[in-house]
């Protein structure tokens, strides 16, 4: 069901009501402000951000991480009848992979934005245990949500939508930040088995995408989608700009001499040959899901929390082209990046603005309603 909200009444603005349709979704929005930062550090110097607002992007990112966590444990404990009804509703339980995602986007960027804040030694700790518990939570989404849709909650391919793709993508999201670990494991086996798990999971995330992908391009060939969820035709670059970013992360560690030198090599080249077709592909979808956009901005589209798809597909983009730019040496990949960077942050604007709105009149933490279908 497409739904849009309602403000919350003055007698129901308690901190239980208000979390009551606090749903997985709202992790989106600690992914997108966290890839702001992380993003921006892997940027040409040439266009560079200066490092105190990508840092400030990522204590920002740290902060809403914390308050969802603890607003999320409120929902479970005060409304376990919503919680639950989240998990049989299929248009809300691939949200779970925002969870193990936001905790994989927040670590990694202690790495790249957030060091000079907490320091190296606190960010590598950080980093461990967000990774840690993303990576767990992550598979754990990636088996448990499409096992639901199959015994419970009985979609049809009719109904797929782009967010089916959020718990299978979470794991790439691992593949690629995996990578920043090895040099701060023990040499030899330890950093060999992160190397080569980060690699695992690009393959277990990759072959799951590609099953899930026909489903979601066949029913947008059968008309548009509602209004509210053409933003999350841009939830297809995130496998995309991610799988991208995950080889090039991998082959830059195997290259340090993690494993021996013809697999790193190998790795290397694969990373050109995978990432430079792929990107092309993400350029292809990001052209066809802004038309979408524009058309259901014509015909009415307002604001609604699908916004937050702008922010991390795109941001997964940047880095990818970053590492192609590495790989390849090709400055017009330098220049793809800042563009994409532009759009990011512009998305972000848009998301952000827009959830403050939301929050200070209390529509989006309302209890939801029905929606109008998409038009023709």
């Amino acid at each position: 069901m497409v739904t849009a909200a309602q403000p919350l009444s003055a007698a129901s603005a308690t901190p239980a009501a208000w979390a009551r349709h606090l749903g997985p979704n709202w992790y989106a929005a600690v992914m997108g402000t966290a890839v702001l930062g992380s993003a921006g550090v892997a940027l040409p110097a040439h266009a560079a951000v200066p490092r105190v607002v990508l840092a400030a992007c990522w204590v920002l990112s740290l902060i809403m991480l914390a308050a969802l966590l603890a607003a999320r444990s409120l929902h479970w404990a005060r409304h376990r009848d919503q919680a639950r009804a989240h998990l049989r509703d299929p248009a809300v339980a691939p949200f779970y992979g925002c969870l193990s995602m936001a905790l994989l986007a927040v670590g990694g960027g202690a790495l790249t934005a957030g060091r000079q804040v907490i320091g190296a030694r606190t960010a590598v700790v950080l980093d461990a245990v967000l990774f840690t518990a993303g990576t767990a939570v992550g598979l754990a989404a990636a088996v448990a949500v499409p096992y639901l849709m199959a015994v419970r909650h009985r979609v049809e391919p009719a109904q797929a939508a782009p967010a089916w793709l959020l718990p299978l993508v979470a794991p790439m999201v691992s593949a690629a930040l995996g990578p920043l670990l090895v040099p701060h494991v023990p040499p030899g086996q330890p950093r060999a088995t992160l190397l080569l798990g980060s690699l695992a999971l690009f393959g277990l995330s990759l072959f799951a995408t590609l099953l899930m992908l026909p489903l979601v391009f066949g029913r947008l060939l059968s008309g548009p989608l509602p209004p509210a969820l053409v933003p999350t035709l841009f939830l297809v670059l995130g496998p995309l700009g991610q799988s991208t970013t995950a080889v090039g992360k991998i082959a830059d560690a195997a290259a340090a001499g993690v494993v021996p030198a013809p697999y790193a090599r190998g790795l290397d080249v694969f990373a050109v040959l995978y990432g430079v077709p792929v990107m092309g592909f993400a350029l292809l979808w990001l052209a066809l899901a802004a038309a979408h956009v524009v058309r259901a901005r014509r015909h009415g589209m307002g604001f609604a929390m699908t916004w937050w798809a702008f922010t991390f597909p795109v941001g997964t983009c940047v880095t990818g082209a970053m590492s192609l730019a590495r790989h390849t040496g090709l400055v017009v990949y330098d220049g793809l990046a800042v563009g994409l960077y532009a759009l990011l942050a512009a998305g972000w604007l848009a998301a952000a603005s827009g959830t403050v709105r939301g929050l200070l009149s209390g529509a989006l933490l309302a209890a939801p309603r029905t929606a109008p279908a998409a038009p023709r």
